[in-house]
């Protein structure tokens, strides 16, 4: 191991570390490596860009590629897994783990590129994600509501949580009680701590799959085991659980009705903007930052895509909204 850690490295106790991947800006983006008894697994990997950070942050901690076991995506959204299959390239025994629903779009991502070249664009695509890369469809384990992946006798418990995407799931670690949760549990950027402490948490509902009922229900499943911390890919390692949950709900309560207030507006996608930059700076504002213009610079992309992700959602049947 190295004397020194990269500034990128972050141990957080337990064997568990946060490798901020430099997506859009610094402790943004997570990816998580876990080690237990000379073994690792990476739990989400951030872009291809992000891929040689995470094979640095083997070599700092003194582990050879091949001591990798698998590389898990919460979901395929590309923040999150666009990196999977270029990593997997240098990573010779690892498996990938995904969701069911997820793994066709890692084994062929064609579907996936047009998706989100749908949302980003051309230019920004290939500048945020470069070409995608597929994962062999024999290197692939998908999961199973209830499946338990041993890391060196370290037990990993998969479940099922739809809500931010159908494709998603989060996975639980007995030893530090903690829940990986990509973006079921939404996001919390450090801009926003409160003396040093994670105050504030929003819902993301980037497209394409917001269905605000499933979420409220995937996040109980996460309260149900009293977990002490959450790991969030934006941004890191969050405790004071049960605070961070009544402010995400009370937050997905105010887009539900947000959205039902708004959705014959004849511009709509400008009207959910407006309501969710005031939800911000009133959430905000109540947990003691100042909600300010700056601020509201820093969550200008969550605005559109939660505008966007939320527009997608109004417009399925009402059966199909899971409101």
């Amino acid at each position: 191991m190295s004397d020194a850690l990269p500034d990128f490295l972050e141990p957080l106790g337990d064997g568990i570390y946060a490798i901020d991947t430099g997506f859009h800006r610094p402790r943004f983006d997570a990816a998580y490596l876990m080690v237990e008894d000379g073994r690792a697994c990476f739990i989400d990997t951030g872009t291809n860009h992000a891929v040689p950070r995470l094979l640095c942050a083997l070599d700092a901690l003194g582990l050879p590629p091949d001591a990798v076991d698998h590389v898990i995506a919460t979901h395929v959204h590309l923040d999150h897994a666009g990196g999977a299959g270029l990593l997997l390239q240098s990573l010779p025994t690892a498996q990938l783990v995904v969701h069911p629903r997820g793994a066709r779009h890692l084994i062929d991502p064609r579907a996936l590129w047009a998706g989100a070249l749908a949302v980003y664009g051309a230019q920004e695509m290939e500048r945020s994600y470069g070409q995608l890369v597929n994962v062999p469809p024999e290197r692939v384990l998908q999961s199973s509501d209830g499946m338990v992946l041993q890391l060196a006798g370290r037990p990993l418990l998969f479940i099922d949580t739809p809500g931010h995407a159908r494709h998603h799931h989060c996975i639980w670690d007995e030893r530090s009680r903690g829940w990986f949760t990509g973006d079921t549990f939404g996001l919390s950027f450090r801009e926003f701590d409160v003396a040093g402490r994670p105050a504030w948490i929003l819902p993301t509902s980037t497209p394409v799959q917001f269905e605000p009922g499933p979420l409220r229900q995937s996040i109980q499943r996460l309260l149900a085991q009293q977990p002490r911390c959450m790991y969030l890919t934006h941004y890191g390692r969050v405790a004071d659980v049960p605070a961070l949950a009544a402010e995400f709900l009370l937050q997905l309560d105010a887009m539900v009705a947000l959205g039902e207030s708004v959705r014959g507006a004849p511009d709509r996608h400008e009207a959910l903007k407006h309501g969710l930059r005031q939800l911000y700076v009133q959430r905000l504002r109540a947990n003691g930052r100042r909600g300010d213009a700056a601020e509201l610079d820093l969550l200008s992309l969550d605005v559109e895509l939660n505008a966007q992700g939320m527009g997608v959602w109004l417009d399925r049947p009402a059966e199909g909204r899971h409101a």
